[in-house]
């Protein structure tokens, strides 16, 4: 079966300079989608509009919900929500988008930079989380049907850090919106076919460009 793996949308800034942690539920940032953020997600159902999705998958963060709303509805189902697909960040305080981690949080930047996942993040429960995840969905779907996640930079990332064996979680440059592919076959074979196809937002991605 074919993994279509898509990261989120471009959310919005939730900083302390920006709102009071009164007004976060639970002091957890889960921030929604910039105006930009939904117009990259209704480029998604062009762009998949050739494949014959059997199911769809989300994280439970409103910003992959949010990005994936626009394809369920244009194939008129609701996505499952996966709580194995949360971001390695998912209970902070604060959402930083990429392109504005050098200014706003530079040592998180650094780190990423390195390709390295927050210190306090635990790497091998968390590449166990989403391998569990995906692996679930894959078994969902046999032969040569195709599932689309709609998750995170990290998430996707992290799992293809394991299926290649590299040593480092965040190695791959992915794009708001861009769409990456496994293939899984029923023997155990995982084979990355592309990372971070962007054509359908490219003209979407200049204000963000260069972030990694």
């Amino acid at each position: 079966m074919q993994l279509v793996l898509v990261r989120h949308a471009l959310p919005e800034r939730i900083h302390p300079s920006d709102a009071p942690e009164a007004d976060r539920p639970g002091g957890r940032a889960d921030p929604p989608l910039t105006p930009l953020g939904e117009e990259q997600a209704q480029r998604l159902v062009g762009a998949l509009a050739a494949e014959d999705v059997a199911g769809l998958y989300s994280s439970p963060l409103a910003r992959a919900r949010s990005t994936a709303a626009p394809l369920a509805d244009a194939l008129g189902r609701e996505a499952t929500v996966v709580d194995g697909l949360r971001e390695y960040d998912a209970d902070a305080a604060q959402y930083v988008p990429v392109h504005e981690m050098p200014r706003l949080d530079p040592a998180s930047w650094e780190r990423m930079r390195a390709g390295l996942l927050p210190a306090s993040v635990d790497v091998a429960a968390f590449t166990g989380q989403v391998d569990a995840a995906l692996e679930g969905i894959v078994a969902a779907h046999p032969g040569r049907e195709t599932a689309v996640v709609v998750a995170h930079a990290g998430v996707v990332n992290t799992w293809l850090a394991h299926l290649l064996g590299l040593d480092r979680p965040l190695v791959f440059p992915l794009d708001y919106a861009g769409i990456t592919r496994v293939l899984a076959g029923r023997d155990g074979r995982r084979v990355v076919r592309t990372v971070n196809e962007i054509a359908h937002v490219a003209d979407l991605l200049t204000m963000t460009a260069g972030a990694a």
